[in-house]
């Protein structure tokens, strides 16, 4: 019996400390979305003639819907001097007519296609950008995906925060208005629970980063090895920040968002995109094991406990509350992120939330339970510490 109070009280310490410190989350990353995000800068860092020159490293892989209007954008930016590098892995991809097709329309434009890729290690992203990071002429480079638009002003954006001590600038990730209801469950997950982690990480200096859209100095990836020292890791990303933070330089935040706009999505893509990122965290990172007692309804379940052990407060009517409350929260998280009037009801906002939040630790449970990820067009067994294998079929 003495051994079960002390394992409750050691419980309800802990509920208590969670729910501190998920707050204090909620409320750094709702601030630093309306100090930071989407402001108009009137101060000019550096004369527009005299911004750095950028060399940006676009891997492709297939086509979607939006591919074409997505890289229209990178050739349509508002920037004095950069060059395009156009990453096609297969001659036969239908990428590569599109981006003839481009090359074709802005002759203007410096740009150049890479067909081919070079094998270097098991990263299949990696192989396909060696040719371009080759050949790229900039000390900065921008390596971006596929799917993500830009405004004229991003890059300028990006480059004003590389200021002298810093070495990577990074976007984050949100989604772009589109119809249907997997579009609004992305933008939801995107513009709530995302932000909060990645947002508090960065602002108590923990390095969180995706490489969606990533600008660095490239002679300090030189220093690394090159993107040849990353082809080793799946989350390529996470390592390429760590180099560069073990050299001591710092990290900024862009003020416009990461904005993601892919032509194909689903339910279904979108949960399988959530376990395979939470399996590469598993293996690079053994803390996250606690993430589940970071998400809402078992959050609420654990502090809600808490609350009733010490307090005597009936357990349900607070979950209830912690729940609402967490609720109102991230509608104000996703209106912050989102810059502007969201594309769906506050209904459509509901529905999204609550399952959203009730696929959390299905989706934890799916990461532990197979050890293997399934990326672009390969199979590969993950190892810890980040590494991985490729699964060739026999």
């Amino acid at each position: 019996m003495a051994l079960l109070e002390l394992a409750m009280q050691g419980l309800a310490v802990f509920g208590l400390i969670l729910f501190f410190v998920l707050w204090l989350m909620h409320f750094m990353s709702i601030i630093y979305v309306r100090l930071h995000l989407h402001k108009k800068r009137p101060e000019v860092k550096q004369p527009f003639a005299q911004l750095a020159g950028v060399s940006l490293l676009k891997p492709l892989k297939g086509v979607d819907p939006n591919l074409i209007s997505n890289l229209e954008t990178f050739f349509t930016l508002d920037y004095p001097k950069y060059e395009i590098l156009l990453c096609v892995q297969d001659q036969d991809d239908p990428a590569v007519d599109v981006c003839k097709k481009l090359l074709g329309k802005y002759p203007n434009v410096d740009a150049r296609l890479f067909i081919g890729g070079k094998k270097v290690g098991i990263n299949p992203k990696i192989n396909n950008l060696m040719p371009g990071y080759e050949g790229a002429r900039y000390g900065l480079v921008w390596i971006c995906d596929s799917g993500i638009r830009v405004k004229p002003d991003t890059l300028t954006d990006m480059t004003n925060q590389m200021t002298e001590k810093v070495g990577l600038v990074h976007g984050l990730p949100y989604v772009a208005d589109r119809q249907g209801f997997a579009a609004t469950l992305e933008q939801v997950y995107f513009g709530t629970s995302h932000p909060r982690s990645y947002i508090s990480a960065n602002v108590t200096g923990i390095k969180c980063v995706t490489g969606m859209s990533c600008l660095m100095r490239k002679d300090v990836l030189d220093q690394a090895g090159g993107l040849v020292a990353f082809a080793q890791y799946i989350a390529e990303d996470y390592f390429m920040a760590k180099a560069i933070a073990d050299r001591g330089w710092k990290f900024s935040m862009a003020t416009q968002v990461a904005l993601q706009n892919s032509g194909s999505y689903s339910i279904g893509q979108f949960q399988s995109r959530m376990i395979r990122w939470t399996k590469l965290r598993i293996n690079m990172l053994p803390g996250t094991v606690l993430e589940p007692v970071s998400e809402c309804f078992l959050a609420s379940l654990i502090i809600g406990w808490a609350a009733h052990y010490v307090f005597r407060w009936d357990m349900m009517v607070f979950f209830m509350c912690h729940c609402l409350a967490w609720f109102i929260s991230d509608y104000i998280q996703l209106t912050g992120v989102q810059g502007g009037p969201l594309c769906f009801s506050k209904l459509d906002f509901a529905v999204a939330w609550f399952i959203r939040e009730s696929m959390a630790v299905q989706i934890f449970l799916s990461a532990l339970w197979d050890p293997t990820i399934s990326w672009r067009t390969g199979r590969y067994r993950l190892r810890c510490g980040g590494t991985a294998e490729e699964i060739l079929d026999v």
